[in-house]
């Protein structure tokens, strides 16, 4: 399963009021786990940047004047994202953004239900607790030092971590309890992927002289033993 983990930096709060992307970072999950692969721009926005968006990210007019516009950059961002789901942390803003850029170029709008939006992930999985991206770091122990400011691609990574542990860590098919309390509904989310067997099973990795000195340590124990020597 191919999931891509994005964020969005913006000069603003609302497309519709002629605000823009600025950046876009995005990291590529194979079965959950980390490909190495990532896609990245900063987007010159055609427009000044407001000082209330500047003080969150740091992404001024100067640097972005030198930068590709959306445009430049959309097929690139298009064939990376494909038709895998997108993970993001309220997903709402973002998908609003890059559909209005989309629309802008008369391409084809990302759908809703392609994203999963960690906020509302967060917040079944512990009604009531801080849900910010801040707060998950948080709670799970994952290193947010370097996040004095906001940015796309640092942002995409942090979340990446934060998804993993909010369906199980890296073993999102681990779990202790089968069913939750509400009815015993079962946690789709975390069903999404197993690992199969191998294909070989893996060689002894003991000496012949270690597993006799194991049997005879056995056969000490007597009848009390808990394990057989076989």
């Amino acid at each position: 399963m191919r999931e891509i983990v994005l964020d969005t930096e913006t000069t603003g709060f609302e497309p519709s009021e002629g605000h823009r992307i600025v950046e876009i970072g995005a990291v590529e999950l194979h079965n959950h786990m980390p490909t190495g692969r990532h896609f990245h721009e900063y987007i010159n926005p055609e427009r000044p940047m407001p000082e209330e968006a500047f003080a969150v990210h740091g992404l001024g007019d100067e640097f972005l004047r030198t930068k590709p516009v959306f445009a430049h950059v959309s097929q690139a961002f298009v064939e990376f994202v494909g038709d895998a789901r997108l993970v993001i942390h309220n997903a709402a803003f973002d998908m609003k953004f890059l559909n209005a850029e989309l629309a802008r170029l008369d391409m084809p709008q990302l759908p809703m239900t392609q994203a999963l939006d960690t906020v509302a992930l967060a917040r079944r999985r512990f009604p009531g607790a801080p849900a910010s991206l801040d707060a998950l770091c948080r709670r799970f122990g994952i290193d947010n030092a370097a996040r004095t400011l906001h940015g796309a691609l640092l942002d995409a990574e942090i979340l990446a971590e934060v998804y993993l542990e909010l369906i199980g860590g890296r073993q999102p098919g681990l779990s202790l309890g089968a069913a939750s309390s509400e009815g015993g509904a079962r946690d789709t989310q975390s069903d999404a992927w197993r690992p199969g067997p191998r294909p070989r099973p893996l060689p002894r990795r003991i000496t012949a002289e270690e597993a006799e000195a194991h049997a005879a340590m056995v056969a000490r124990l007597g009848d009390d033993a808990l394990w057989p020597s076989e």
